[in-house]
């Protein structure tokens, strides 16, 4: 299918060059008596587009859709992953009320945004690329900050408040459906506050017409005609705050707990079936009369199971997957011939630290200065369930140990009245390691080379230490009162995750389960990864009205990565064979390795004022975004890179109402990995509708997303994998990409009180 970028350009070319601008920001929450730094000029998600875009989607990562730069990749209804500029993940650093969490799972279903609710969504902000040593560290592709709502005090004079929000919403597609609940007490000097929510849906449906069909015949026949098998999800949230003030001292604790009964997978070979998350915040912030200081403890414990959901299991059996077994009908009683589901286990702890303080050096100058440890622990094992993962317990990783002690410092000042600079320097020690692997037989006629495998990695000293300095800075010029110029380098370095360095099996059915990129490949680490070191350049030229009524950005950017952790297919093991070695067509094992890679890009964001009359206020927003990423020690094309994409959308207010037409258009992805058999998928145009109307203390939310019902394939969608003998790794059809949503009419509805 062509895509129709071409119109979309023309209407954001014939903009004037001074006419139109997305880039908008959350005005900051300052607590009487504390001070609140903005470091470096983030995106942040406008305070006033919250509301729409809670009401059509319970994903917090797709709030993001519509700052520049920002791709998702398609995982469960809740957990989206985040890319900025072709790079995704733990390339990314995500802060979540000011705690570095870690996804505890081979395939990445538990990211740190999927743990909040878009209705408890305070501030979301992005550093693209380029982000300061202050809120950056062990991560190349810049940073995601996600606040809850900040605490609330009585006015002096006041006595006390009570106040809350309660909202629902309804979605069409999937029969999703959920509720929202916040409220808050306060005096001058103590606030309590409880925010929840929970949401489920059913599995989607895609546009258009959605058939998956082999030799043997169509693998979603047990679904409906249209329906995208293993996309339905249910979650609860829940945070506690409790914060106590005095004078221009604050402390503030937060509790957070999430129970998650199942989240499905349709780019995932196993599914989540339980998520549970409990996290300590505890926070003090204090403004004295040299500047501002802030320290932070934190500890975040998290048990996660993994399974086949229903339409997995659909294939194995009712209770189980042994061989012949029709589908539902039962298996029992466990053992060589009789495989009750794929259980997967995680638990993980996190315990953190920070202190950072913002000195005043002069009334045009500031030091940053600060502090970080965080201890993180893995355990990720496979208890025997019968066929080949019989009879004791696989350890994918045991004893895991990640831990990191950073310091920085940081200058910002006015180098006259139209230059300001920034300037930093980050040092981080990374400690990673591990204990012994152990397959489920410790036979050495066990399948899969389980044995062998764990020898040879038992073998080997697992520790490593890596020292990594990271360096940026900024320069900005404003030129006149309507243009400002931003230049900007860095030198970022991140260090490999624990499955990257730790997995270790090469037997095809452990391999394909640890996978947090959703191409249906099988992944085996290497314990002698080096940490990714990107140079990175980037450039911003900011036409503006003096009032921002009109602006227009664009800003080119160009990375090169040493040491970029890519893949490549496996040298040597069980599934390491020379059909795995030559293949183009099928899913394959690869291994991790350290190579070369560079991308580059332009981002353009605008806005502009149409009319304003009797008949409301119309106005134009736009973004177009385009990454190109190489692999440059073979030539091959990075995996998962957004292909040129653009969004506009024309504005309407008048009175309550606020209303919107947005036109998403997406060029064909045909620059894909060849290791990893990456899929193609088309170009594609979506029309989405959405209007609101907005009284003192309520609000309502309609929409509709893909008015038109348009077949389209996920561009980061990843493989679809959702159905079929998921444990072997060419026992389902390659070359199908995950669907995306068919049309979907949508409403919420908010009362605060």
């Amino acid at each position: 299918m062509k895509t129709k970028l071409l119109p979309i350009a023309l209407a954001l070319a014939a903009l004037p060059p001074v006419a139109f601008g997305q880039e908008t920001r959350l005005s900051p929450v300052v607590v009487p008596g504390a001070r609140v730094d903005d470091l470096a000029s983030p995106t942040a998600v406008e305070r006033a587009a919250l509301p729409a875009l809670r009401a059509a989607t319970s994903d917090t990562a797709a709030l993001l859709r519509n700052i520049p730069g920002v791709s998702l990749y398609g995982a469960g209804g809740v957990s989206s992953l985040p890319a900025i500029h072709g790079l995704a993940d733990d390339r990314l650093r995500i802060k979540v009320d000011g705690m570095d969490l870690v996804a505890s799972c081979p395939n990445h279903m538990n990211p740190p945004l999927s743990y909040l609710d878009p209705s408890n969504i305070g501030a979301l902000k992005v550093y693209a690329g380029i982000a300061p040593v202050s809120v950056g560290g062990d991560s190349i592709g810049g940073s995601i900050v996600a606040e809850t709502p900040a605490p609330v005090f009585a006015a002096p004079g006041q006595g006390s408040l009570l106040k809350g929000e309660v909202g629902a919403f309804y979605r069409s597609n999937g029969n999703a459906k959920g509720g929202n609940l916040a409220a808050t007490y306060a005096n001058e000097s103590f606030s309590i506050s409880y925010a929840g929510a929970i949401a489920e849906s059913d599995n989607y449906d895609a546009g258009g017409k959605f058939r998956t069909t082999t030799a043997t015949g169509r693998i979603g026949r047990h679904l409906g005609r249209d329906e995208v098998g293993s996309t339905a999800y249910e979650t609860r949230n829940h945070t506690l705050g409790l914060a106590l003030r005095g004078g221009n001292h604050l402390v503030e604790l937060k509790l957070g707990y999430q129970d998650l009964p199942y989240q499905l997978y349709p780019n995932q070979r196993m599914d989540m079936l339980d998520n549970e998350q409990k996290r300590f915040n505890l926070r003090y912030l204090g403004q004295f009369g040299w500047g501002a200081l802030e320290a932070r403890v934190y500890r975040e414990t998290v048990s996660h199971h993994m399974d086949f959901g229903a339409d997995k299991r659909f294939w194995y059996g009712a209770a189980s997957g042994g061989p012949g077994a029709a589908a539902g009908s039962p298996c029992a009683p466990i053992g060589m011939s009789c495989a009750a589901g794929m259980p997967m286990d995680t638990d993980s702890e996190t315990t953190g630290a920070t202190i950072k303080a913002s000195i005043d050096l002069s009334p045009r100058d500031q030091l940053r200065l600060g502090a970080e440890l965080q201890r993180y622990r893995l355990d990720d094992w496979w208890p025997p369930s019968g066929g080949g993962m019989w009879p004791g317990t696989f350890w994918n990783i045991r004893d895991g140990e990640r831990d990191r002690r950073a310091v920085y410092a940081e200058w910002e000042g006015r180098l006259g009245s139209q230059w300001t600079a920034l300037a930093g320097a980050r040092h981080e020690r990374v400690e990673t390691d591990a204990g012994h692997a152990q397959g489920y037989s410790t036979m050495a006629t066990a399948m899969g080379n389980q044995f062998a495998d764990a020898n040879a990695f038992n073998a080997r000293r697992h520790a490593r230490t890596d020292n990594n300095v990271d360096l940026t800075a900024l320069l900005r010029y404003a030129a006149d009162g309507n243009t400002d110029l931003e230049f900007g380098l860095a030198r970022k370095v991140r260090s490999p995750n624990l499955y990257e360095r730790y997995s270790w099996s090469t037997w095809a059915m452990a391999a394909v389960m640890n996978n947090f990129v959703g191409d249906g490949n099988g992944y085996i680490g290497d314990v002698d990864l080096k940490p990714e070191k990107a140079n990175t350049v980037s450039a911003t030229i900011d036409w503006h009205a003096a009032d921002r009524a009109w602006e227009f950005k664009a800003t080119p950017h160009y990375s090169r990565v040493g040491d970029y952790i890519d893949a490549v297919r496996c040298p040597a093991g069980a599934a390491c064979t020379a059909a795995n070695a030559a293949t183009t067509n099928q899913f394959v094992v690869l291994k991790y390795a350290n190579q070369s890679a560079r991308l580059y890009g332009i981002d353009l964001s605008g806005r502009m004022p149409l009319a304003n009359s009797g008949a409301g206020a119309f106005g134009l927003r736009g973004l177009v975004s385009y990454t190109n990423g190489k692999n440059r020690d073979t030539g091959d094309d990075l995996y998962n890179i957004m292909p040129l994409n653009a969004r506009l959308t024309l504005s309407h207010k008048l009175g309550g109402w606020d209303n919107a037409v947005e036109l998403v258009g997406v060029k064909a992805k045909d620059k894909v990995s060849d290791a990893r058999n990456e899929i193609k998928t088309a170009g594609y145009s979506l029309v989405n509708l959405r209007a609101s109307y907005s009284w003192q203390q309520a609000r309502v939310d309609v929409g509709v997303e893909n008015l038109f019902d348009k077949r389209y394939d996920l561009p980061l969608g990843g493989a679809y994998v959702a159905q079929g003998t998921t444990m072997s790794i060419n026992g389902i059809p390659w070359g199908i990409a995950v669907p995306g949503m068919g049309r979907s009419f949508y409403t919420g509805v908010t009362y605060k009180f």
